[in-house]
């Protein structure tokens, strides 16, 4: 029988606690990787605008996930750390490298969620309560998404040439875009920052046989759509789906193969 695709690698997710990144913890080990799972549980209140549920799903730890990968015979640790703080991500390396070995695989999911505007609204056309942009308001995403996300992968980047390796993958989650993201403007801002990051990486790390690609998922359900949302997605000509999470962990896992070794470099847009 031959062995998994990713079998005898590690990789670190961020944000994996729930949502996106815990379906790709899971993917990934389905594929046979060994699985840090880097979370932040949020304090109460500090989902504005969310649902209940989807609140419930950050607060909680990352204990269901890692339990579920060892179940299906794979190593995993929790790791629990702020990527605002700039001295998280040699310490989420350490402690992954410490339980599974040197991390060669790097999903940059994590996110300091708001829903920030420059608006005068008191809400969205979701019905979400809108916040004023403010020093805190971004502060939330562009240290997590942007220069957490930064860190991360000169992290990796470092430790592969130290070690003299030849093989990586770095995957990053974006949302918005270059025309912005009204509603979540400094989430957009963020996200747009990390892509670009991941485009210098793609370049910078070819030659250190490192890919480096973006997924831009579809509304997915991770706890926060509701009956609006999905009314206006059906009436969106730019939203196709509502996807679940493991759909979009399925692409996640899959640009983290050798099939994907000619894809670099790219923000692949899913529908």
């Amino acid at each position: 029988m031959s062995a998994l695709p990713l079998s005898g690698r590690a990789a670190i997710v961020t944000g994996a606690n729930h949502g996106i990144g815990a379906a790709a913890a899971a993917a990934l080990a389905g594929l046979g990787a060994d699985v840090a799972v880097a979370f932040l549980r949020i304090a109460a209140g500090d989902e504005p605008g969310r649902p209940p549920a989807y609140g419930a799903a950050r607060r909680q730890d990352a204990s269901h996930v890692v339990a579920s990968i060892r179940q299906h015979g794979q190593r995993a640790v929790a790791i629990e750390a702020d990527l605002a703080d700039p001295a998280a991500p040699p310490r989420i390396f350490d402690e992954a490298e410490s339980a599974l070995g040197p991390v060669s695989i790097l999903v940059n999911n994590a996110s300091g969620w708001r829903t920030d505007t420059f608006s005068s609204e008191a809400a969205d056309r979701f019905g979400r309560r809108n916040e004023p942009v403010t020093a805190a308001a971004a502060d939330a995403q562009l240290l997590v998404d942007a220069r957490g996300g930064a860190l991360m992968i000169a992290e990796l980047a470092r430790r592969h040439r130290q070690r003299g390796h030849s093989w990586g993958r770095i995957i990053s989650l974006t949302s918005g875009g270059p025309a912005g993201f009204p509603g979540e403007v400094s989430y957009g801002a963020a996200k747009a920052a990390l892509e670009n990051y991941t485009m210098s990486a793609s370049a910078e790390l070819a030659a250190d046989g490192i890919t480096a690609n973006v997924v831009y998922p579809p509304v997915t359900d991770t706890g926060w759509v509701t009956d609006a949302v999905r009314q206006a997605v059906a009436k969106s000509a730019d939203h196709h789906h509502i996807a679940e999470p493991a759909e979009v962990a399925e692409v996640i896992a899959w640009l983290s193969t050798d099939a994907a070794r000619l894809v670099t470099g790219n923000v692949i847009r899913l529908r």
